[in-house]
């Protein structure tokens, strides 16, 4: 259940606290904090894999035990994505035996090879613990990209691995990106259900669907144009001095892609010559902005307690965040959000997220590390963490402190070959 903390605070006495948090605190290159927080993370992919599948769970209480009934079974195929990159990120480190790390992979590889119920290589973006599709939730192209992006790691990671690199490679090559163009001609679907079709919506603005469109112009059997990365629209936002393409205003829309694409000292090769490494850092930095602008209204925000993106509320799941300013926002704060920018901010977020620990402690810090969403002002705290939030925390801080996930995923040559025919190499 989630439950509410006793630390009140007037606005003068909780600037007080957190000034002195973070006066106590270590620098930002902190390596026992970092260590910590990828470990806890690492934790989750572990402890809530089913043996026969791999499949990973999509949420879980913070102390250990599954959620609700009603979603307590319940697998996400991005789940997946980000735990098989943090199987290598455990096997590199020693948290878990390399041999360990390597059947867990093979589980998971073995069951989208041969049993995972799908159409054209896609795959439904939530499934039951034995692969049974739940909530008629639809083939999801976005997941199954991120989904990709684990297995495409995972195959570098253990490269010379025949049976990894035979089951990655057919898992890879069934993707049908052609099919989900759905007759564009470069713009991918959302989804597909099978009662009803593909889902009118594409991936046409800027978001998170970098890392869909490079692995549809990197596939091995059914790529799309090169030119698709230039199709979808690059709308722009200046909020507090900083301008930047926006796509939403959750800030994950800025980070996932970048988790496996290294961005950094790469500019588009066609004007504008964007520098999209360059671009999430300043959307990180707008939305501490706005975050500290809230604190009028919601005083635990501040220069070293800030970030709002897609989670937990005291009200349900929401996509909220900002700029723009969002009505929702009700002065909940995010760990993934700055956690997600630890490769692009660390000199803030990794304040933030001591700031957190230090001034709220375990009631919101336990056996996965941050719960996924905590409300000083009101007292509330989240009862779960969320996979994929665990997973953006855990890839982002393992980019910063060793650049490891990039080095794994851009080693994959048809990634290389993508990267220059879109003109980022």
């Amino acid at each position: 259940m989630p439950g509410l903390f006793l630390l009140r605070h007037t606005r003068r006495e909780f600037l007080a606290v957190a000034a002195a948090a973070a006066a106590a605190g270590q620098t930002a290159a902190d390596p026992a904090f970092l260590d910590d927080l990828r470990q806890r993370a690492f934790r989750f992919f572990v402890e809530h894999a089913d043996p026969d599948t791999g499949l990973m769970c999509d949420r879980a209480h913070t102390d250990g035990t599954l959620g609700k009934a009603h979603y307590r079974d319940a697998r996400s195929i991005a789940s997946n994505g980000f735990g098989l990159t943090g199987l290598c990120i455990g096997a590199e480190h020693g948290w878990i035996p390399r041999t360990e790390a390597r059947q867990r992979i093979l589980t998971s590889l073995r069951f989208f090879a041969n049993a995972a119920p799908g159409e054209h290589g896609w795959f439904y973006h939530f499934m039951t613990h034995d692969g049974k599709r739940m909530w008629k939730s639809e083939l999801s192209s976005i997941d199954t990209a991120l989904l990709l992006a684990g297995i495409l790691t995972a195959r570098q990671y253990f490269a010379g691995d025949p049976e990894i690199a035979s089951l990655a490679n057919t898992i890879w090559g069934r993707v049908d990106f052609q099919w989900m163009l759905n007759g564009d001609k470069y713009l991918l679907a959302m989804g597909w259900h099978p009662e009803s079709g593909f889902i009118n919506a594409r991936w046409d603005h800027y978001c998170e669907l970098m890392i869909l469109y490079l692995l549809a112009i990197a596939s091995p059997a059914h790529a799309i144009p090169a030119d698709a990365w230039y199709a979808w629209s690059r709308p722009v936002i200046e909020y507090a001095g900083y301008k930047y393409i926006y796509g939403d205003r959750p800030l994950f829309v800025h980070q996932y892609a970048h988790a496996w694409i290294d961005f950094r000292a790469r500019k588009e090769a066609r004007p504008p010559h964007i520098d999209w490494f360059q671009n999430s850092i300043t959307a990180t930095l707008a939305q501490r902005a706005y975050c500290i602008s809230l604190t009028p209204r919601f005083h635990a925000y501040s220069e070293t307690v800030w970030g709002i993106t897609a989670s937990d509320s005291a009200h349900g799941y929401i996509a909220w965040g900002g700029p723009p300013p969002d009505p929702r926002v009700d002065g909940t704060v995010v760990p993934c959000a700055p956690g997600g920018s630890l490769m692009f901010t660390p000199a803030y977020s990794v304040p933030a997220l001591q700031t957190m620990k230090r001034l709220y402690g375990d009631r919101v810090w336990g056996h996965y590390g941050f719960a996924d969403a905590f409300n000083p002002n009101t007292g509330w705290v989240d009862g779960d963490v969320i996979g994929i939030d665990l997973g953006i925390t855990l890839l982002s801080a393992e980019n910063l402190v060793g650049g490891n996930v990039w080095k794994w995923f851009m080693s994959a040559p048809e990634v290389q070959d993508a990267m220059k025919r879109v003109g980022l190499g």
